[in-house]
């Protein structure tokens, strides 16, 4: 009998040794390179997601580092500043720079921003901004932006040691108690997940609330939020909102093992590939290397790993598609007005691409985009606009099947009808 239980007990040992998925380090690394490598094209602002991605990583190039950390204080900082002086809200890309300077363990005191004749931190002005946020929701029950940056203020605060207003996280725990976070009929999983975060900071660093109000109440709400939005396959939400999910659920003490279906689904991805957009991969690595933004509050910048190295980037020759595809584009005003287009692309055109032959090409079709950390975005089809301060976006989808990826990563590969909406939330 004892020798039996033995074989049991070995048998157990090497079970729970053995790794989930053999790849797992091996994906890791490539996305961790593929990262590094975002950092060196040219003519996009610094992404500071992808900063902070970098330095929670366990592996490090610290001289790539530290120079993209220098582009984010001169060209991400100015782009701020622009923003900021042309009276335009700035929470979510403020917030995310905070994390990232905190990544790299950068004193917050030594750089500033100018509103009005007032040159101030940037805590200082994050904190202005929150302010800011919180009366549009005591007027009108929205923030001035949206759930996501909100949270994410809030975390940067928090994560940064400053003690958030009662009154501010107040609004957020509203929100979440109240089914508030959504766009459309449809819950945000990725706001849920960055609220989750933020609220899981102010319980850990012991911030009152207002009225006293049990933290422990919207958090376990959030949890069942995301752990309803999990699909069959795994993943929580979508493709592109599962990293920061799993993130979050970690940051509140979930149990997310490397063996679950969440973390085999992000692997899944980057198996195939879905991943081709860097801020996709900084919101990814972290999940798959166990790690939240919650861990730069205790984030040291001490006995760094620096062996990461980049192999020469191999030359791929794109050869024009013959074979065509045709593609009708629908483009739906808000008065209800429409007009439809049609013409033949090559093949694995991006939509961005599709859209600017089709301006090119076409009587009557025009286009702009305005840049997001995600990528190009629409801002104004056929001359209008849908602005986030009227609460109005242009929603794309093909074959009535809503879009998950941006114009720049979303390919043509076959016929289809790509529907351009102006939709308001």
């Amino acid at each position: 009998m004892k020798a039996i239980l033995l074989v049991v007990a070995v048998l157990a040992a090497l079970t729970a040794g053995s790794p989930c998925a053999k790849d797992h380090d091996e994906l890791v690394l490539r996305l961790n390179k593929e990262l590094l490598r975002s950092t060196e094209e040219p003519g996009s602002l610094p992404n500071p997601s992808v900063h902070i991605a970098l330095r929670l990583s366990t592996h490090h190039n610290l001289a790539k580092e530290s120079q993209h950390l220098n582009h984010l204080k001169t060209k991400l900082h100015d782009d701020i500043q622009n923003s900021l002086s042309g009276g335009q809200m700035v929470v979510g890309r403020l917030a995310l720079y905070i994390l990232a300077l905190k990544s790299s363990c950068h004193d917050l005191n030594s750089l500033t921003l100018i509103e009005g004749e007032t040159s101030d931190t940037l805590l200082t002005h994050l904190k202005r901004q929150m302010e800011k946020e919180k009366e549009n929701i005591v007027l009108s029950n929205r923030p001035l932006t949206n759930y996501y940056q909100y949270s994410l203020g809030i975390l940067a605060l928090c994560v940064s040691g400053v003690r958030v207003s009662s009154h501010v996280s107040h609004k957020l725990i509203h929100a979440v108690q109240h089914g508030q976070i959504k766009h459309g009929d449809s819950i945000c999983v990725d706001s849920y997940a960055m609220a989750g975060m933020a609220l899981q900071c102010l319980k850990e660093a012991g911030t009152p609330v207002k009225d006293g109000l049990d933290l422990n109440d919207p958090l376990a709400t959030i949890k069942q939020k995301l752990q309803h939005s999990q699909r069959a396959d795994g993943h929580i939400g979508n493709e592109f909102s599962t990293g920061l999910a799993v993130q979050a659920l970690l940051a509140m003490g979930s149990k997310v093992t490397e063996c679950s279906t969440s973390m085999e689904a992000l692997r899944s991805d980057a198996r195939k590939g879905s991943y081709h957009n860097a801020m996709a991969i900084s919101q990814t690595l972290p999940a798959l290397q166990q790690r939240s933004y919650l861990h730069l509050k205790s984030h040291e910048c001490r006995n760094e790993d620096d062996t990461l190295v980049l192999d020469a980037a191999p030359v791929v020759e794109v050869l024009p598609s013959l074979t065509k595809v045709p593609v009708r584009v629908e483009v739906l005003k808000a008065d209800g007005s429409s007009s439809e287009y049609r013409l033949d692309v090559p093949s694995g055109f991006s939509l961005l691409e599709v859209l600017t032959l089709l301006q090119d090409h076409q009587m009557g079709f025009t286009f702009e985009t305005e840049d997001s950390l995600w990528g190009p975005f629409l801002s104004r089809v056929n001359g209008e606009q849908a602005r986030q301060t009227d609460r109005r976006y242009w929603h794309l989808s093909s074959d009535g099947n809503g879009l998950k990826e941006g114009i720049k990563d979303y390919k043509i590969e076959k016929a289809q009808k790509i529907t351009i909406k102006n939709t308001g939330y």
